[in-house]
């Protein structure tokens, strides 16, 4: 369970201030997966940043009952100077996983070959994606966020990439941001949308799918 408690985040930029989260008091609830819905710029992926931990709220507090993931995929905390190994060997560490397996597991993964044994800095995007996503399967969670993470190289590697994602569901929830709303209808039971800084939580997912789309309508009209 992540509970969410008096959730305030307000950025500032020349003198004008932009409110992302207004006091929100919410839960996600443990092993369910939450489409998390809202307008472009309502603050979505800093939710999930503060969510993770990566950004501080103005006030409030992210309380958690379980693990929760970095951002799926996420590439950019990679040392380019280390090698693909050297950098898992260190989140290994970081997480108190078993090192040789989550070695294997991310290795026979990525498909990067001998490339594993070299600087990130040497990887083109694709292989970094793939490291990122596979080192982001190979940590187990109890929450994983994801932010409009979609799988790079062939439709056999998605293919693979989608499956493990699935079994990694199966016992595990998820906060998902993404624009596919086939997408979401595959992977998420509930939904949440994100409104002005307001966060409203809905059990069923295609609730939060009609709210989103009225928000979207008044926005065009209005």
């Amino acid at each position: 369970m992540i509970y969410l408690q008096n959730l305030c985040k307000t950025y500032t930029l020349n003198g004008k201030h932009k409110v992302v989260a207004d006091d929100i008091t919410a839960i996600f609830p443990s092993g369910v997966s939450v489409a998390l819905l809202g307008r472009n710029g309502a603050g979505k992926s800093s939710l999930l940043r503060m969510i993770s931990g990566a950004m501080l709220p103005s006030s409030g507090k992210v309380l958690s009952t379980g693990t929760i993931s970095w951002p799926v995929g996420f590439a950019g905390s990679f040392s380019g100077e280390l090698t693909g190994e050297q950098n898992c060997r260190f989140v290994a560490r970081i997480y108190g996983v078993d090192t040789e397996e989550l070695l294997y597991f991310v290795q026979d993964f990525a498909e990067l070959g001998d490339h594993f044994k070299l600087p990130i800095r040497t990887y083109s995007s694709g292989m970094r994606s793939r490291l990122a996503f596979g080192l982001s399967m190979a940590v187990p969670f109890d929450t994983y966020l994801v932010d409009e993470v979609s799988a790079v190289g062939d439709a056999a590697f998605r293919t693979k990439s989608n499956r493990v994602f699935n079994e990694r569901m199966s016992n595990a929830g998820a906060i998902v941001v993404a624009h596919s709303m086939g997408m979401l209808r595959e992977t998420c039971h509930a939904g949440a949308v994100l409104e002005q800084g307001k966060l409203t939580f809905y059990p069923d997912l295609e609730d939060a799918i009609a709210a989103h789309m009225v928000n979207m309508q008044q926005a065009q009209t209005g």
